[in-house]
């Protein structure tokens, strides 16, 4: 057990400096090649923010350690929203763009709604509840239409809040040469790949030893610790008075989650809704996003800090019963 749980947090930290190289290296190297700030900001840091889960989820998929691989894409969700707009929210009220109201949670709560639906074959075809490949096809087709809308209205516009961050980051990076950033780009890689076996096998091994679906441990250790770039970015935007690109990263993330990490996985090898409890799980990922849509529209479009008090009251509320249960 001790050894699993060293195992799990050496393999999150490989995962998540992993990442910080891979996007540091590839944003440095398309910066060499003359590629703009904006570019950048939209393909690879976006992407990117997404490593993480989709190093640790690939791999669990390809063992068929699906539990682990669905408790992470949805528990990485729903603490995205209850744990880390909750918490920053209670650091100081966070400010929404109008963009982000109109254009990303809906397509958040659009793609919460299509994931709880393809996950309940049970009613819908009296079949086991399942992402198949067809339901990752839908997934990687709605991640390619929303990346074309998004790209088209930020060109067209000529910016957009969402990406000054981004922007910003690979920007202000100054120039290395090409080996260097190659060293960090497939550095980043190979910590990826290394940090995604290790968190799997360690929190199979876990959920052995205390007798727990392996979804359990998806959805609380290992979502908790892919979703800390998110926390991180959070906090730090919040303290920089950037509190839209707050939301904005964490609204991307949970598209990208759905779409991009969980599409994928299940092209790959089809992603298992567990019988306890999954369905409920999608249902409060799907609620949580729904959350997101009044309260950006009220209070002068800010989450206030008695909303992030109920946000994170009912995450620790759920995550409680979802163990206990």
């Amino acid at each position: 057990m001790l050894l699993d749980s060293f195992f799990l947090i050496s393999g999150l930290a490989l995962l998540l400096g992993g990442g910080n190289f891979l996007v540091t290296g590839a944003s440095a190297l398309a910066r060499n090649l003359g590629v703009s700030p904006l570019v950048i900001g939209l393909t690879v840091v976006a992407f990117g923010t997404s490593a993480p889960e989709l190093s640790i989820n690939l791999l669990a998929a390809l063992q068929g350690n699906s539990g682990i691989s669905f408790g992470n894409i949805i528990g990485s969700n729903i603490a995205n929203i209850g744990l880390i707009l909750g918490l920053t929210a209670l650091v100081r009220p966070l400010s929404i763009e109008s963009s982000i109201i109109s254009r990303e949670i809906p397509m958040m709560i659009l793609v919460s709604l299509v994931a709880l639906i393809a996950g309940s074959d049970a009613v819908l075809r009296s079949s086991t509840d399942l992402f198949d490949r067809s339901d990752g096809l839908v997934f990687l087709l709605l991640f390619g239409v929303f990346m074309y809308y998004t790209i088209g209205d930020v060109l067209k516009k000529g910016h957009d809040p969402l990406v000054g961050e981004a922007e910003a980051f690979a920007g202000g990076k100054g120039l290395r040469d090409t080996a260097f950033n190659l060293l960090m780009f497939f550095g980043g890689l190979a910590g990826l790949i290394a940090g995604g076996k290790l968190s799997v096998d360690a929190a199979v091994g876990i959920a052995g030893v205390l007798g727990v679906p392996q979804v359990i441990i998806g959805l609380t250790v290992v979502a908790i610790g892919t979703s800390l770039p998110e926390l991180v970015t959070s906090l730090v935007a919040v303290s920089q008075g950037k509190a839209d690109i707050a939301v904005g990263n964490v609204v991307g993330s949970n598209i990208f989650n759905l779409l991009l990490v969980n599409g994928t996985c299940s092209v790959l090898n089809p992603v298992a809704v567990p019988q306890n409890g999954g369905i409920f799980d999608l249902l409060m990922m799907t609620a949580f996003a729904l959350f997101l849509l009044p309260m950006g529209m009220t209070h002068g479009k800010r989450i206030v800090r008695w909303e992030g008090a109920v946000l994170l009251g009912l995450y620790l509320s759920y995550s409680i019963w979802r163990v206990a249960a």
